[in-house]
């Protein structure tokens, strides 16, 4: 187990980190600008240290970036505290897969999926492929990337309205809804705007919109020897307009035969690309029942509290442990159960 980590975020899920290492003896190191010096996660780690702006070269004049987005500083911090690891929990680094493979250059331990997997995952039409090669249902659409002429003939075959969506969004970003072509040809324009701003990338391609979907993903865990466990589901159908998630809550309200089959088949695609760390993997659910693999999510959730909360069961530590190197055993059971219900919110300003 390791004896010191770097906490490369701050916030809710510092302070969330700070409290699973303290249960399994570890000390943790604290990351801050100068104006969160007083925030709570730097109070409650053992230590902290300021990060600094990367200077940039002379007469080159640039936008000021946040310091928490800096990948050699943050490696350099940790590697200067004597951190053994790195946890990026959700959110800035978390998913970025060259910050990771760093990490794994370094000296440091990165706790999450490794590199690899970020890379491949981090667009969603390959993860859609890939849904497709495991033989998971996925929604009518493009099979990758799209331009305007290949995005027109796929929504005229499947049929409108049809959904627009960044190869590498999230967050409910570089999405649109198209009825006819002429919204089509307005939701490419857009959504490649908002992606190629949001993302560095202004790939997108096309699905079938489902009418008023239920949106239940899966919480997987994967360790590094191969073994995949999944706890459950959650549900978050409750959304804004711009698709992020309001509420979530734990069991959803879903029948044991489709919540075994949607559970079997997250843990099945995790399986498939050697998943390691924990992730969710997210699918709609239509009015019929039927089910479609969607995206999947290669970090910890902000809603993970409520699987928590139903199961017992620390996720955050679980990270630590597998980054560690502990492999699915005894003390790692092969199906967590789920005890009462749980319910979390968010306030979304601006939603």
């Amino acid at each position: 187990m390791f004896n010191k980590i770097l906490i490369a975020n701050r916030g809710e899920i510092a302070v969330r980190a700070i409290r699973a290492c303290r249960e399994l003896g570890i000390r943790t190191v604290a990351i801050y600008e100068p104006e969160d010096a007083d925030s709570l996660h730097v109070g409650m780690a053992d230590e902290a240290v300021e990060l600094k702006h990367p200077e940039p070269p002379e007469g080159v004049i640039v936008t000021r970036q946040s310091a928490y987005l800096w990948h050699y500083g943050i490696i350099a911090a940790g590697n200067s505290m004597g951190a053994e690891a790195i946890y990026p929990g959700y959110g800035y680094l978390s998913e970025n897969p060259f910050f990771a493979e760093a990490c794994e250059r370094s000296s440091l331990v990165w706790i999450g999926p490794r590199s690899d997997i970020l890379m491949y995952l981090s667009d969603k039409a390959t993860a859609r492929q890939l849904a497709v090669q495991t033989g998971l249902p996925v929604v009518p659409g493009s099979n990758g990337p799209v331009g305007n002429h290949e995005a027109i003939g796929i929504a005229n075959e499947i049929g409108y309205p049809v959904m627009v969506k960044a190869a590498r969004g999230g967050g409910g970003r570089g999405i649109r809804v198209a009825r006819n072509e002429v919204d089509l040809l307005r939701a490419l324009s857009q959504a490649r705007n908002e992606a190629q701003s949001a993302f560095g990338s202004d790939q997108v391609y096309v699905e079938k919109q489902i009418p008023s979907p239920r949106h239940i993903e899966v919480q997987v865990l994967g360790d590094s020897y191969g073994h995949v466990i999944h706890l459950g589901e959650r549900e978050c159908s409750i959304q804004t307009p711009r698709h992020q998630k309001v509420i979530e809550e734990s069991p959803a309200n879903i029948s044991p035969r489709l919540r075994r089959q949607i559970c079997q088949a997250a843990v099945k695609l995790a399986e498939a690309i050697g998943y390691t760390n924990a992730g969710t993997v997210e699918f709609l659910v239509d009015g019929n029942g039927r089910f479609y693999f969607l995206e999947i999510n290669t970090r910890i959730q902000v809603e993970h509290p409520v699987t928590e909360a139903v199961t017992g069961f620390d996720l955050v530590e679980a990270q630590i442990r597998i980054a560690a190197g502990e492999e699915f055993g005894s003390s790692w059971p092969g199906i967590i159960e789920s005890h009462g219900h749980a319910i979390g919110d968010r306030f979304i300003l601006g939603a």
